[in-house]
């Protein structure tokens, strides 16, 4: 099993298309299809964490995120 880092956008996608192949096949843990997805996997969001960041949402709408997910109790029981 010879995996590679990721280093550029070109090789972000092509692990992308791998690794969906290989979700589409659905491998069992432990074989070398399965480990192949989870080393791949790591790499990918190792990759979107350093070349994609997510910015935490500003305090409001964090708030009003979670109020939406309560509900209408919610409201009422403030």
């Amino acid at each position: 099993m010879e995996i590679q880092p990721i280093h550029t956008e070109a090789d972000y996608k092509a692990t992308l298309v791998e690794v969906s192949a290989l979700m589409e096949s659905d491998p069992a843990l432990g074989t070398s299809e399965g480990d192949r997805l989870d080393v791949l996997t790591t790499l990918i969001q190792a990759y979107e964490a350093m070349h994609q960041p997510i910015d935490p949402p500003a305090p409001t709408e964090a708030n009003h995120f979670r109020m939406e997910r309560a509900g209408p109790a919610a409201k009422t029981a403030q």
